[in-house]
């Protein structure tokens, strides 16, 4: 018979082993106010998960628990008001999902009702949306119908390209507030939150179709104290796309196939991470956004700026090269970002501080609570 230890390094590799039951009523509808009111776990010693329980703070106290000299790595992605309700010119209703432009203006995107989407299809958006204060005094593109058509099916996604009718010097961006809504995830089903709650505070790029949900937490004002103490900030940009959303659909897990991200890393968040390291400071990912994209980066070799797709995907045996420590929240089972969490203080330790979060009710998923893991808890540490 297998010994205990081989079943389970077989159980990390199969998608059943990273199942877990979560009470419906621990999905957070709607975010903490203030943000950085939500409650912090925290992991700082191999132990916690095994002979001891994590350690329960306020997401405000995370300038008491790092040290002066880590660097913070943030995604400043930005979500855009990708879900858009329009009409055929047939009348009848149709509900579209943007995920990327792969041209100019020209959109892969998730459509309902999708076997009558054929190529040439017609599709229609009546502008109802007021533009926020931050853009009066702008220079804002303002438009009352946009029109876009079918031109592909793509049999990756179950998606369609859409060729958006508009000027050649006008990006659809520049439109898109006054025709979309910002999408949450399918699990928040009864929210009452505004729209910019489920944007981080220091989103700047626009791109993303869901947000990284672990920087939710921040405030202005926590952003401060942390640099007051000596804790560094640095920026990529990661734009999270359906690969977030996609399940992992099949029971070997080293065979699941990432979808590919768009990164942009600069010089300076580069030279950041080498004075960081050099100096002794430790690396803190907010986010599994920020880990694929760190981690995907250094896939190529020594850390260079890099505007392009990654399709890294982390699972338990993953030999770390840039993360030493990471800020993340609650994730779905099966999902390929509990298996990333995984690979950094190991599955069974994951699963069993679930349970713990489980039974103190902590909150979970996108407006839920927060796990912070130190390098000192992490695999390495043991």
């Amino acid at each position: 018979m297998p010994s205990l230890e081989a079943e389970n390094v077989n159980l990390d590799r199969l998608l059943s082993g990273y199942d877990y039951q979560l009470p419906s009523e621990l999905i957070a509808q709607n975010p903490a106010v203030p943000r950085d009111t939500s409650r912090l776990m925290v992991v700082n010693s191999p132990s916690i998960g095994q002979e001891i329980s994590p350690l329960n703070y306020i997401f405000r106290d995370l300038p008491e628990l790092l040290k002066p000299g880590d660097l913070l790595i943030m995604n400043n992605t930005k979500v855009i008001s990708a879900r858009l309700y329009g009409r055929k010119s047939t009348g009848a209703e149709v509900e579209v999902l943007l995920l990327e432009e792969r041209q100019h203006n020209c959109w892969l995107a998730l459509v309902k009702p999708g076997k009558r989407f054929k190529v040439g299809t017609q599709i229609i958006f009546d502008g109802s949306q007021d533009l926020d204060d931050g853009s009066k005094g702008k220079n804002i593109v303002s438009i009352s119908t946009l029109t876009a058509t079918v031109v592909e099916s793509d049999p990756d996604t179950g998606g369609r390209l859409l060729q958006f009718d508009l000027p050649e010097k006008i990006s659809l961006l520049e439109v898109l507030d006054q025709f979309g809504d910002v999408p949450l995830p399918p699990y928040i089903n009864a929210s009452t939150s505004a729209a910019e709650q489920y944007q981080t505070v220091y989103a700047q790029q626009k791109g993303a179709i869901a947000a990284p949900t672990a920087g939710l937490h921040f405030t202005p004002e926590l952003l401060d104290k942390l640099r007051d103490r000596g804790i560094n900030q640095a920026f990529v940009t990661l734009h999270v796309g359906v690969g977030t959303f996609r399940p992992v659909e099949v029971e070997d897990v080293t065979t699941h196939q990432m979808h590919e991200e768009w990164i942009e890393v600069n010089a300076t968040t580069i030279e950041q991470i080498r004075t960081t390291k050099a100096a002794g400071g430790r690396i803190i990912a907010v986010g599994t956004t920020v880990v694929r994209t760190l981690e995907g980066l250094a896939q190529f070799g020594d850390l260079q700026p890099y505007v392009g797709k990654i399709n890294l995907f982390i699972y338990p045996g993953y030999q770390w090269r840039v993360v030493e420590g990471l800020i993340t929240n609650f994730h779905l089972p099966r999902s390929s970002l509990l298996m990333l969490v995984s690979a950094l203080i190991g599955r069974q330790r994951l699963l069993k501080i679930y349970q713990e979060a489980i039974a103190a009710k902590y909150r979970f998923y996108s407006f839920g609570d927060a796990m912070l893991i130190l390098p000192e808890g992490t695999m390495s540490a043991e």
